[in-house]
């Protein structure tokens, strides 16, 4: 995407055509201007043209250009921190709220791509967040026990079960969630697009904001190319926010991640490794993720960013690391190679803002971005149209805070993810 093969990778090699769109050119009115091309934005864009408004969106690139079209295609309920631990952060009643909406959101996303026939590579099989040694079964062991209580579909699976489901032996044990599945991201949020057009949205890419102002009670919001005047903003640019709503990327700590794929397995391989076609992520610090496309490809991911001395020192690591998980593959090539950003903040939890009146936003996806920015697209949707109001929304409307020390930390992270995979089964 914008002729750089390591930002979007496999997802943009299979993905459809995106639909077709063009720059803002002129002064446009509308019901609402949504900013951020992403799951977030085109979810919104796609609930609220669905109701009757006229919502304009404008992306500064491309349609999935961020976060929606660069992650590893897991569909996950929940977020990493504990279910218990939710209402702890966010008070009683918008701990349970959160966990209520973010346990049903892959539903939502399921259902979005069944009624709008979105060609995206779905997988229902559930996800495995397989355990590393006695510390990660303890973990998984407690993450289940707190989401059965709440009723959910998860399971905690022994080593035994772990291993014939995922083809490795490396695991002591995985929780096994049939909310969650698979997909290919990009080929999701473009679908997502395309159904949001034909509802009546008007997305403009290549359009990038420079500012936006208020007269009464109407805001216009500006480009290079024109400006969209509406009475309602929508802020959907989340670790790739920049211009006037760059507080929402100081608000994160970036942690980088990157995929590689394999070219596409044999039969006999894909008896073996991951036959049901799980999403699997592990319970180490510096977490290692794997699944399959629709084909066959062994995607296969990490912390980490591929640029400078990052590339070499990642891909000789993940060749190690797959020969160690998975003997049977032989000598692992890779046919595709990319990496993103995961913004953070302090305490892995998002956030609802507040930025003006009728200004509205999101921050922090934590590494769960595909159901989550669907659901909260929808629930930004539902308060734009007053179906509900701030008091009723799953998180508490903040003003962005950046975290202390961001620039150090996340130098930190991409020089440590080096450092640790540089080592790692060398010594």
């Amino acid at each position: 995407m914008l002729n750089d093969p390591r930002s979007h990778g496999l997802w943009e090699k299979t993905a459809p055509a995106a639909p077709v769109t063009r720059a803002l050119d002129g002064n446009v009115c509308a019901d609402v201007v949504i900013v951020g091309g992403g799951f977030t934005g085109i979810s919104a864009a796609l609930h609220l043209a669905e109701a009757g408004r006229r919502p304009v969106m404008l992306e500064g690139a491309e349609i999935g250009f961020g976060g929606a079209g660069r992650n590893v295609g897991l569909i996950n309920a929940g977020m990493w921190v504990m279910p218990d631990d939710l209402p702890g952060e966010l008070g009683d009643v918008h701990g349970e709220r959160l966990l209520d909406i973010l346990g049903n959101a892959p539903r939502l996303v399921m259902e979005l791509i069944e009624r709008h026939g979105i060609a995206c590579e779905l997988e229902r099989n559930g996800t495995l967040h397989c355990a590393v040694g006695e510390a990660g079964l303890k973990e998984i062991t407690e993450r289940a026990g707190q989401w059965q209580r709440r009723g959910a579909p998860v399971t905690l699976l022994d080593a035994v079960e772990t291993a014939k489901r995922t083809g490795t032996a490396a695991y002591t044990g995985s929780l096994l969630d049939m909310r969650a599945g698979t997909l290919q991201p990009l080929a999701y949020v473009r679908g997502l697009a395309k159904a949001a057009i034909a509802a009546g949205a008007t997305i403009h890419t290549a359009s990038r904001v420079t500012d936006y102002t208020r007269s009464g009670s109407q805001w216009t919001v500006r480009t290079e190319g024109g400006s969209v005047t509406a009475p309602w903003v929508i802020v959907s640019t989340d670790a790739y926010s920049t211009g006037p709503w760059e507080s929402v990327r100081r608000e994160q700590v970036h942690l980088p991640y990157f995929n590689l794929a394999t070219r596409p397995l044999s039969p006999h391989l894909l008896s073996a490794i991951l036959p049901g076609r799980e999403g699997v992520w592990d319970t180490k610090e510096i977490l290692s993720s794997f699944r399959m496309d629709r084909v066959g490809r062994l995607v296969f991911g990490s912390v980490g960013a591929l640029r400078n001395t990052g590339r070499a020192v990642h891909v000789a690591w993940a060749k190690r690391a797959l020969k160690r998980l998975f003997p049977v593959l032989g000598t692992v090539e890779f046919e595709c190679e990319w990496f993103g950003k995961i913004g953070m903040t302090d305490n892995a939890l998002p956030r609802f803002h507040r930025f003006a009146e009728n200004v509205v936003g999101f921050s922090g996806y934590n590494g769960r971005g595909i159901a989550p920015g669907t659901v909260f697209g929808r629930t930004l949707a539902q308060l734009v149209l007053g179906d509900i109001g701030a008091a009723d929304l799953p998180l508490p409307l903040t003003d962005p805070k950046a975290p202390a020390f961001r620039p150090l930390k996340e130098l930190y992270y991409e020089a440590g993810a080096q450092i640790a995979h540089f080592a790692d089964e060398r010594f």
